[in-house]
């Protein structure tokens, strides 16, 4: 009998354990995507150079691990040191400094490494029509096979109580003892506390994370009333983003691109002669046949001239919405801090539907605030911070580290909501 309460009790330790490893893997890997969404995401990515190096493999471009720490704690603390991949990548990236994190732990630095490596190469996929198609790459999500794997380890935990409490009870019969009736499930109040106690746990976060993510729409990419590619208008084809949104630079909102603006290339660009082009499920998207849609827009048949006062708006579908309480001027962004559209945006010169690439949520905004140097030099925006411009010019701000938005005032309440 003893023997039998002992091999329940180290099965039941056993799967505890299990169960809390499994929970501290996923916690692990969770907890380096939201620290490089925190702090590397603005600058870095795992395989594209943005203001800094691609990340993917950066363990083994270092001497040493420690060495690499010491690095991303404090970069021009390290620099002194002359190592000379250091100085080379300072050199590389017009000799500014990277960002200093000197609260990162070992573990943090770890998590974010283990994170980065478990992101797949976007070069490696299969090409476009072959295999899985031109589907944009999905970062792996394992909840479900979690979810999966806590509920088959939960049934076990059940039947092996089961098995336990049957355990007993032949003990019981074979020493004279009287054996009480077992307890239904559903009756058994230990049972049902526990169930209950899960249940609020799991209810409560997933109410509290939904809440939290509530009108939010990272990743949201619509479908057009034409298949604008950005891919061949901004990348192949070089457009300059300001050209079709023109309010970018001079107020608020960035605008969408009347008919007319389209129709100024294509009044003579009636057929597409570029590269192939997919949709997001994969399939082959005739450019031709939806130069021919802004046509039906614009009211305009080829061969005659062409009068405007015929074209209708085309319903674009608008992807990027903040909520109303918040205050967001492009120009103050695009203009005055000189922030690249790929900041906010993402690679949306290499996007053939355009989603939407960054969550917008006031988190990020507030950490990009804190991490984003403001561009003083060559600058007029900034000129009344004579303050900043005299500290900077005398040595006593490390021009390397710069001015940050938030010593600007980047991170008061009042900038965002009034």
């Amino acid at each position: 009998m003893i023997l039998s309460r002992s091999i329940a009790k180290a099965s039941i330790a056993a799967f505890l354990f299990f169960v809390s490893l499994c929970f501290s893997v996923a916690a692990n890997a969770q907890d380096g995507k939201a620290l490089f969404s925190a702090n590397c995401a603005s600058c870095h990515a795992p395989h594209k150079k943005l203001t800094g190096p691609a990340l993917a493999g950066v363990e083994s471009r270092w001497s040493s691990k420690e060495n690499l720490y010491s690095w991303i704690r404090n970069s021009s603390a390290y620099l002194k040191t002359g190592d000379p991949y250091a100085v080379n990548l300072y050199n590389e990236y017009n000799k500014i400094a990277m960002n200093a994190f000197p609260t990162l732990k070992d573990a943090e630095i770890d998590a974010i490494l283990t994170y980065i490596n478990s992101v797949p190469d976007p070069s490696k996929a299969p090409a476009a029509g072959e295999g899985a198609g031109a589907a944009a790459n999905v970062e792996a999500d394992n909840s479900l096979l979690f979810g999966i794997l806590t509920l088959i380890l939960a049934v076990v935990a059940l039947i092996m109580l089961q098995v336990n409490s049957n355990l007993k009870k032949l003990a019981d019969d074979k020493t004279g003892q009287p054996a009480l009736e077992p307890i239904p499930f559903w009756r058994n109040k230990a049972y049902i506390a526990m169930v209950t106690v899960v249940l609020f746990v799991v209810g409560g976060y997933l109410t509290t994370k939904g809440a939290m993510a509530y009108g939010r729409s990272q990743d949201y990419q619509p479908e057009q009333p034409i298949y604008y590619s950005h891919a061949v208008h901004a990348g192949t084809n070089q457009i300059n983003c300001q050209y079709c949104h023109t309010g970018a630079a001079q107020g608020k909102q960035a605008t969408i691109p009347s008919v007319n603006v389209c129709m100024n290339c294509h009044q003579a660009i009636n057929e597409y002669k570029g590269e192939k082009i997919y949709n997001e499920a994969g399939e082959e998207v005739d450019g031709t046949a939806e130069i021919k849609k802004l046509y039906k827009y614009a009211g305009f048949e080829e061969g005659k001239p062409w009068d405007p006062s015929k074209a209708k708006p085309i319903e674009w579908v608008r992807i990027h919405n903040l909520p109303d309480h918040v205050y967001f001027n492009h120009a103050q962004h695009v203009k005055a801090g000189q922030v690249a559209c790929q900041t906010c945006h993402g690679e949306i010169q290499k996007m053939g539907e355009v989603k939407q690439f960054s969550d917008l949520s006031m988190g990020w905004c507030v950490n990009c605030h804190r991490e984003t140097k403001v561009q003083f030099k060559d600058n007029g925006f900034y000129s009344i911070y004579e303050k900043y411009h005299a500290d900077l010019k005398s040595g006593k701000i490390d021009s390397t580290k710069g001015i940050t938005v938030e010593k600007i005032g980047g991170t008061e309440c009042q900038k965002c909501h009034y």
